[in-house]
């Protein structure tokens, strides 16, 4: 026995030394604490009130714009600090030593893209003074916060800075439009496999019954984390005021309204993207062939702290490689070079204020042609009527070579392949006032943007734009709602907006016509949920008996698994979809509302509409064969301008407005308005907001 003994003391002080040695090697890494005394002094200089009105959210009343930008960002981080913080730490390219592992490779894309060698280039000669003053005050907001709430903080989280937010837009915005997903699969990683949609209507006075001029602003994002919407309103004695929704860590209003116009956005996928394989010289893995000669690398290190265990950390260095082309990743089929729209841009937070301080059409269109967001569609109303609709992106500038696929692999030893630039602004698909009077997008082809014959002509479009021509089942009902009613009355707009239905056009109805015409032979389950999809209406309603079937064989057909495995067959996914309701509800025609969850706290609410219906919902699978909701719909808003130009407009969020903190009142408040297709009034205005102001304080000061 005494030598197990003495064994098992051998090991313990082998742990013993190794965690030793770790803790003794990470020393230089571990990052500075810092003055909280003075991240709180510092909040001195800033003139803010916060108040909250009867719903929670924030309204932010500051002196100057840099004062507002500080208490919205006070006030965000009072409702999801744990969400700001971790953006933050991904931005900078530190979350493994938080998250551990799994975050290591966010870390690394964040080298390989070069987000701070950019940042660090272009913060100051490309950001104006005015522009760096509210990303400084934002961050200044957060670091009040975090130098008072010490026990939230991950070590290195403060000070944050100006530049901080400016690289989060740098690092954020090209993923929107799929440079994660060709990441992904140059690594052959399986994609996301939740849809990325949007809906966006705009309604001018000749199509509305009433004269009024409507926008609907309804981007699909997930419930949670760092691309969840936040409501707030911000007004700054220097002429910003806006409301509508914000993400964690921006501190500008990515869409909504002003006093004079709005806009709603939806994604978009035009190519952006170019991928260039790479010839490597095999005696000097450091050079690649260029137009007949070998080049060397630009070479540079990514050094990823990784948290192991408790206070044991270990850095991690992997080399960066890049070429004349772009950032260059090394996979097990050979080296690639990325070319991708708004690389090393950091303009981001210029052209979004911009937009959030235009007064008129020309202003918006103005900033619009700034160029610094590469992508993403805008769906444009104001007070004066106009609508509009711009496929917005950065379209390369791509050479006119014979013979090559712009959209495919292409060889990287050619210079003449290596596009400079970007079109102007004036080349990109946008549509003015049509005479119909409505433009929509719901993540379809531009060329579908009205219902009347003044659209987007496609010819006049350069095939190497890589301009998308697809339609989805959101926008066909958009044709079909919207598109049909040359007289939209306010109720007709909301009961559009919350269509739940599937269009025959749809790739969903094309599914369940295919499933109809399978054999059954002497297969009595395949003859009972054909009979139940025979009777159908295509409709996602909460008493739909067939919805659960029909949605679930559907996505099971054009998602797949979630690991990424093959897509099932129709005949296996619809038997299986049927087996997995009747093992959870006893029966394969549960109703819709029993199957599709709004789950929150203690609110568990049915909710009607599926994936793709214009009243988007994606649930999550649970043990019990329950979906609970996850992205979708989430922060809706509905602005209007009567025709004497008097604007209102109307919200509602799928939590509320304390998206994190559980012991609020206004953690889950607008959940059953969410569920019953329900909104609460915005108040913009001061005189609008008097009388429901439920608590006001200055940043720090709050009574608790």
């Amino acid at each position: 026995m005494r030598w197990i003994v003495r064994g098992l003391i051998g090991l313990v002080v082998l742990v013993i030394l190794a965690a030793g040695a770790l803790l003794l090697l990470d020393l230089p890494h571990q990052p500075a604490k810092a003055d909280r005394a003075a991240l709180i002094a510092r909040a001195d200089r800033y003139d803010v009130q916060i108040r909250r009105d009867d719903w929670g959210v924030p309204h932010i009343l500051g002196k100057t714009n840099a004062d507002a930008a500080f208490g919205l960002a006070f006030a965000h981080a009072e409702d999801d600090f744990a969400t700001i913080q971790e953006v933050t730490l991904a931005t900078r390219g530190k979350l493994a030593a938080q998250n551990g592992l799994k975050a290591a490779p966010t870390d690394y894309i964040v080298g390989l893209l070069g987000v701070w060698k950019a940042v660090e280039a272009g913060y100051a000669r490309d950001l104006p003074p005015d522009v760096r003053a509210v990303l400084e005050g934002y961050a200044d907001g957060i670091n009040l916060y975090g130098a008072q709430h010490p026990e939230q903080v991950a070590p290195g989280m403060l000070p944050v800075t100006g530049k901080d937010i400016a690289a989060g837009f740098v690092f954020k915005t090209p993923f929107f439009y799929g440079l994660d997903a060709e990441l992904k699969r140059l690594n052959d990683l399986p994609a996301d496999p939740m849809p990325k949609g949007s809906n966006g209507v705009a309604v001018a006075p000749s199509r509305s019954a009433d004269g009024a001029t409507r926008l609907l602003v309804n981007s699909h994002q997930p419930f949670t984390g760092a691309v969840a919407w936040y409501e707030a309103v911000v007004e700054s004695g220097e002429g910003w005021h806006v409301a509508g929704g914000f993400f964690p860590g921006s501190p500008f209003m990515l869409h909504g309204h002003n006093a004079d116009l709005g806009w709603a956005n939806t994604v978009n996928k035009p190519d952006l993207i170019d991928t260039y394989r790479l010839v490597i010289n095999p005696k000097n893995k450091s050079q690649y062939r260029l137009d007949g000669a070998w080049k060397d690398f630009e070479r540079s290190e990514a050094k990823m702290r990784v948290k192991l265990w408790g206070p044991l950390h270990v850095t991690v260095k992997k080399p960066v490689l890049r070429s004349v082309h772009g950032p260059v990743m090394e996979t097990k089929a050979g080296l690639f070079a990325l070319r991708f729209a708004g690389m090393d841009e950091v303009r981001q937070p210029l052209q979004y204020w911009r937009l959030n301080k235009a007064r008129t059409a020309e202003q918006w269109r103005a900033a619009m042609a700034l160029q610094a967001l590469p992508s993403i569609n805008y769906i444009y109303a104001d007070r004066t009527g106009t609508v509009a609709y711009v496929y917005n992106g950065l379209f390369p500038n791509r050479p006119d070579v014979a013979g090559i696929d712009w959209q495919g692999e292409l060889p990287g030893d050619r210079s003449d392949l290596i596009w400079r630039g970007y079109l102007p602004f004036d080349r990109v698909p946008q549509l003015w006032s049509p005479k119909g009077g409505l433009v929509f997008n719901a993540n379809n082809t531009p060329f579908r943007a009205t219902p009347d014959g003044d659209g987007l002509d496609p010819r006049s479009f350069a095939p190497s734009m890589g301009i998308q021509t697809d339609m989805t089942n959101r926008s066909w009902r958009e044709l079909e709602t919207f598109g049909a009613d040359t007289s939209i009355t306010p109720e007709e707009f909301h009961t559009y907006k919350f269509d739940v239905a599937y269009s025959p056009r749809s790739r969903v109805a094309a599914i369940v016509r295919e499933a109809l015409a399978l054999k059954p032979g002497d297969d009595a389950e395949l003859k009972a949920a054909q009979a139940l999809l025979r009777g159908w209406d295509f409709r996602a309603d909460r008493q739909s008996r067939a919805a659960a079937l029909a949605i679930g064989t559907a996505w099971a057909v054009e998602v797949g698994p979630k690991d990424g495995g093959p897509r099932p067959a129709l005949p296996a996914a619809l038997r299986q979809t049927a087996a997995n309701l009747k093992q959870h509800f006893g029966r394969i025609d549960p109703e819709w509302g029993e199957v599709n969850r709004l789950i929150r706290g203690d609110i568990d609410l049915p909710v009607d509409g599926g994936p793709d219906t214009l009243r988007a919902i994606y649930g999550e699978p649970g043990k019990d064969g329950r979906l609970t909701a996850v992205a979708g719909d989430t922060f809706i808003m509905i602005v209007e301008w009567d025709k004497t130009g008097r604007l209102s407009s109307r919200s509602v969020h799928q939590f509320g407005s304390a998206t994190l903190d559980k012991r609020s009142k206004h953690y889950a408040d607008q959940a059953p308005l969410f569920a019953a297709h329900r909104f609460k009034p915005v108040w913009f205005t001061e005189d609008q907001l008097r009388g429901h102001i439920a608590e006001t304080y200055r940043p720090g000061k709050r009574k608790s």
